[in-house]
């Protein structure tokens, strides 16, 4: 009996084994043959059973066959469009500007240089990555902006590049407040300024013009004294500016504080600087980081402004 059983199972297993390869086999026969018409017509069948990694299988094997053909822009907006459903979201915006680019006159090419556009955005990476597709997929939209100004897609074109300028702005913000955190004051000085020039009206301006003081004023805090008198100037100076533009900030208080404390390290460098005129102990411990002794006679007057 069991042995009749087992029999009966292997029998019905090497029906199906058959059953599949047969099937496999059909669509693997049509993918090798000539008959295109045949087979674009099954790629579309395909396409809308939603089977796209089948249908994409047979595309691809017409488009080297058709390619800049005029006849053949189904073909290619389809294979575009296969693409984006598999969220292969690279491939699709290739495909996507190849039929913009080759088929202007379509009325699909307004369609697709949007797509172009949107792979580029569903593509683009978090605000803490690389973000070269961001910058793409900006130049992309606006793009297709300027081709299609009455477009019904321009509000929606508008409102992704603003979010990805919001990326950018972030990620610039996220940087300057990084070289903060390890350390590197002057790094964060400029870096703070230049996001600040390239985003004017960024939400975090108050915060970054504030930070800016307090990373001036620790990189003036940690050099030596004979550069400390320019560098506690600037951070005065800074102060000064952030007081004046925001009275009533949060960072009010921090900010003075920084104001009076550099005016306290100013006249801190400038007492151990005279000092050292003439104590060759103490110029040496100053200087120590230079690579040549200046003498007392050669030593730079300390009532001028420091390089």
């Amino acid at each position: 009996m069991f042995k009749k059983y087992s029999s009966l199972f292997a029998c019905i297993l090497f029906v199906l084994a058959i059953a599949v390869t047969g099937c496999k086999s059909k669509y693997e026969k049509l993918k090798a043959s000539n008959d295109n018409a045949k087979k674009f017509q099954e790629a579309q069948r395909l396409y809308k059973k939603k089977e796209y990694s089948k249908a994409l299988g047979l595309f691809e094997t017409l488009l080297t066959r058709y390619r800049g053909q005029d006849g053949a822009t189904d073909l290619f907006y389809d294979n575009a469009m296969t693409n984006y459903m598999l969220k292969d979201y690279t491939a699709a915006a290739y495909h996507f500007k190849e039929f913009a680019t080759s088929y202007p006159s379509d009325p699909r090419a307004e369609e697709a240089r949007f797509y172009t556009a949107y792979c580029y955005y569903l593509d683009a990476p978090i605000f803490s990555l690389d973000q070269e597709n961001t910058t793409k997929c900006i130049e992309s939209l606006q793009l297709f902006i300027n081709l299609y100004p009455k477009s019904e897609r321009v509000a929606e074109a508008s409102k992704l590049i603003q979010n990805l300028r919001d990326r950018l702005e972030l990620k610039a913000y996220s940087n300057a407040k990084l070289y903060l955190t390890i350390g590197d004051n002057q790094a964060a000085v400029i870096a703070f300024g230049n996001t600040l020039r390239d985003y004017p009206d960024t939400k975090y301006a108050e915060e970054m013009e504030y930070l800016t003081i307090k990373a001036q004023y620790e990189y003036a805090h940690q050099s030596r004294e004979f550069k400390q008198e320019e560098r506690y100037t600037q951070t005065i100076a800074f102060a000064d500016q952030f007081i004046e533009k925001y009275p009533k900030s949060a960072y009010i208080h921090a900010a003075e504080g920084l104001r009076k404390d550099s005016g306290v390290g100013i006249s801190n460098a400038k007492r151990i600087i005279a000092q050292a005129i003439n104590d060759d102990k103490l110029y040496r411990r100053l200087a120590k980081k230079d690579s040549v002794f200046i003498p007392i006679s050669e030593r730079p007057d300390i009532h001028k402004k420091m390089p």
